[in-house]
């Protein structure tokens, strides 16, 4: 894209600040960013929130890799943590309402999965119980949370995501987006 997607705005606001107050705004524990390249301009969009970040300093090596670190970090604050709910900051139509939503059906459901589905596919926003860390500390470094989803359908309980079909990966992406929703 030649400049940072998180920083894109939005309704005024850049993708990292919209995604981490829907986080946020529900009923989490700790809400946790993991930052990367960039890490400081990307700490000053969201420094009036109630968020902690966390710098993966080796970023590059994938979205596994930022997953571990991230779930790691967690787990080093809060041994007994009993769930995680990860996300992405590229989905423009995320809302505290859909991952609310998530959270109480997990509270409610035998499966150890509820996943966000869109698109014919189940992914993030995505929770896991604890009984699925040990898998997500063990992906590739290359692959996402989606990799652990697919390999344990049977546990997956989905939420529809309308609008989760849509992320900005590209400068055509975002300019198709702010045409039709802006």
């Amino acid at each position: 894209m030649g400049q940072s997607k998180q920083l894109l705005k939005v309704n005024g606001n850049s993708l990292l600040y919209q995604s981490a107050k829907a986080v946020a705004d529900c009923e989490a524990t700790i809400t946790l960013v993991v930052l990367g390249d960039n890490a400081l301009n990307h700490k000053l969009t969201i420094n009036t929130l109630p968020v902690e970040v966390a710098e993966n300093e080796v970023w590059h090596k994938g979205i596994g890799n930022s997953l571990k670190f991230g779930l790691s970090y967690l787990l080093k604050k809060k041994p007994q943590l009993k769930a995680v709910l990860v996300c992405v900051c590229d989905q423009p139509l995320l809302s505290t309402e859909h991952l609310q939503n998530i959270i109480n059906t997990a509270k409610s459901c035998e499966e150890l999965i509820v996943a966000s589905y869109n698109s014919n596919t189940a992914g993030v926003p995505v929770l896991f119980k604890s009984e699925f860390f040990d898998q997500l500390l063990s992906i590739q470094d290359h692959e996402g949370a989606r990799s652990i989803v697919r390999k344990n359908s049977k546990n997956v309980k989905t939420m529809n995501f309308p609008g989760g079909e849509i992320d900005l990966d590209t400068w055509s992406d975002y300019e198709t987006f702010l045409k039709k929703n802006l």
